[in-house]
């Protein structure tokens, strides 16, 4: 007898586009932008890759903690005192010493009294925005916000709420729209990290307030470097005593892995309770937290790292407007450096052609990027040398130049 059964449809054909783009991109003989490999780094701000001295403009090292003596030396003495893993959630037998001193260090850094530790940022975001706001709930997020909002806003069961990018007057007209007596968690980002621009949260604050919402900021792209103590933008634009959550992570700034939420809310240990996120994930190594609690006291006082990477990143911002390049943004308002290009075979040819000359940017395009863009993402470190951002805007303008991105 014939079997008639139609075959179950293969769960993995669904990705056939995405494996032909990318065999189309390797066919022409560009190095696959999605599978760099860091052979050696050799500090901050170089690394060798495919056999090559390269400088480093696209890891979000933005303080370049990850070679600090000191910092280094607490992974090894962890190591050494605590094994390489906790084996389990923090809930459980995941909390050592370090992970207590690292969520202190986070509270002295910022000045708050309640600071949680999670595994990642990513996982940051997850726990807090699933957990805050539940049935019946609402979170306002604005439209480019970061993937982790997103997922933590589909992780939970709040209804969502969507407004355009930076733009105050919607975020007003949206809330006022929504019951009055209902939970509201407005999210925001201190800097949106694909164009590198910064929130106007001052003003969305104040409407958040008028309507009765709980804010939580982003921080992520931010911390380290903005305002008097490196808080980020919220500090910056002094709303210290306005906003209820700040969610951090260690990947950027801190140098390690790891993620954050810090609040002066007189109930926010209660998180630990409930948050999914944190109560079902293994906690991170004590190696990695004794780096983080290192690094982030250093941050406190990083007031000359702070003005050299500004220093970098005006440098770097005003030398590739001067060549005519288009950047994200008209200033240089944060370490994130948007350069825009026309299509995506303009920017893969000008990531390829900086990547030889010795030089890696991260390539970003559409559904990554905001309104379809494609573009070239640099990352200013403060231990960039200012000869290295010489070389740098060299290498792009002869970059720039063979692919016609510019004059």
């Amino acid at each position: 007898m014939t079997d008639t059964t139609t075959p179950a449809r293969d769960l993995m054909s669904k990705f056939d586009p995405l494996i032909a783009e990318r065999q189309a991109l390797i066919d022409s003989g560009v190095t696959d932008p999605f599978a760099i490999v860091m052979e050696q780094v050799k500090s901050p701000t170089e690394a060798v890759i495919k056999g090559k001295d390269t400088i480093l403009l696209g890891t979000y090292n933005y303080m370049g903690m990850t070679f600090d003596p000191d910092v280094v030396q607490a992974g090894k003495d962890a190591l050494d005192q605590f094994g390489s893993g906790t084996n389990g959630s923090r809930m459980l037998n995941g909390t050592f010493r370090d992970h207590v001193g690292v969520e202190q260090a986070l509270r002295d850094f910022y000045g708050m009294s309640g600071a949680i530790v999670f595994s990642t940022g990513y996982m940051a975001n997850l726990g807090m925005i699933s957990t805050l706001a539940g049935k019946g709930d609402y979170v306002i997020l604005d439209a480019d916000s970061h993937a982790s909002i997103y997922d933590g806003c589909k992780q939970g069961v709040a209804e969502i709420v969507r407004f355009r990018h930076n733009s105050v007057e919607d975020l007003d007209k949206r809330l006022g729209r929504l019951p009055a007596e209902a939970g509201k968690l407005v999210v925001l980002e201190g800097v949106y990290s694909m164009l590198g621009d910064i929130a106007p949260l001052k003003d969305m604050v104040a409407v958040a307030k008028k309507h009765g919402c709980m804010v939580l900021v982003d921080e992520a792209h931010s911390m380290g470097f903005f305002g008097p103590n490196g808080r980020g933008v919220y500090e910056d634009q002094g709303l210290e005593g306005e906003v209820d959550f700040v969610v951090g992570t260690f990947s950027k700034s801190v140098g390690t892995v790891g993620g954050f939420c810090v609040s002066n809310h007189p109930k926010f240990e209660a998180i630990r309770l409930a948050c999914r996120p944190y109560i079902f994930t293994a906690s991170l190594p004590p190696s990695v937290v004794a780096t983080a609690e290192v690094s982030i006291r250093k941050l406190m006082h990083a007031h000359n790292k702070r003005a050299h990477l500004w220093e970098n990143a005006r440098t770097l911002h005003n030398g590739l407007t001067e060549m005519g390049f288009t950047l994200g943004t008209k200033t240089p308002d944060s370490a994130v450096i948007a350069v825009l290009l026309d299509d995506q075979e303009q920017a893969v040819a000008m990531w390829q052609a900086l990547l030889d000359g010795g030089l890696y940017v991260n390539m970003a395009r559409p559904p990554a990027t905001p309104a379809g863009i494609f573009l070239l993402r640099c990352s200013v470190c403060a231990e960039h040398s200012s000869a290295q951002i010489s070389t740098i805007l060299k290498m792009f303008r002869a970059a720039g130049q063979a692919v016609g991105a510019i004059g």
